[in-house]
C-alpha cells in the first residue's frame, strides 16, 4: 500500500508540473496538484516504516479527501467559463487520482479492521 501512495503522489507531482509549465500564465493555482502530491509522497515514505504506517496512511487518506474536495471546487464555481482549460484539466486529474487513493485507502482500512476483529 505505501508504494501505491507514493506512486499516486508522484503522478500528482507530475500533473502539477505539467499544468504549471504547460500554462502560459504560470499561475500558482496550477501547482496545487503537485503540492498535494508532495505531501502524499511524504506520507507514503513514512508509511514504509512499520510503526508509522497506520498514522501515515490515515494522513494520506485525509489529504486525498482534500484533493477530491479541492477538485470539486473549481468545477462547481463556474468550470470552464471562469478558469483556464489547463487548470480545469489539472484539478479534474487531481480529483480523480485523489478519489482513487481515497477509495483504496478506505477499503484497506476496512479490511484491516475486519482482520483485527476476527483475531
Amino acid at each position: 500500500m505505501p508504494n501505491l501512495v507514493i506512486s499516486i503522489g508522484v503522478l500528482l507531482i507530475a500533473l502539477g508540473g505539467y499544468s504549471y509549465f504547460g500554462s502560459i500564465s504560470r499561475s500558482t493555482m496550477t501547482l496545487i496538484p503537485g503540492m498535494l502530491g508532495a505531501v502524499i509522497v511524504v506520507c507514503g515514505l513514512l508509511a514504509l516504516k512499520e510503526h508509522l504506517r497506520k498514522h501515515a496512511m490515515h494522513g494520506a487518506a485525509a489529504f486525498a479527501l482534500l484533493g477530491v474536495i479541492g477538485g470539486i471546487g473549481p468545477l462547481a464555481m463556474g468550470g470552464t467559463s471562469r478558469f483556464p482549460p489547463l487548470m480545469i484539466q489539472a484539478t479534474t486529474g487531481m480529483m480523480i487520482l485523489s478519489g482513487l487513493l481515497l477509495a483504496v485507502a478506505v477499503r484497506s482500512m476496512i479490511m484491516a479492521r475486519r482482520a483485527n476483529t476476527q483475531e
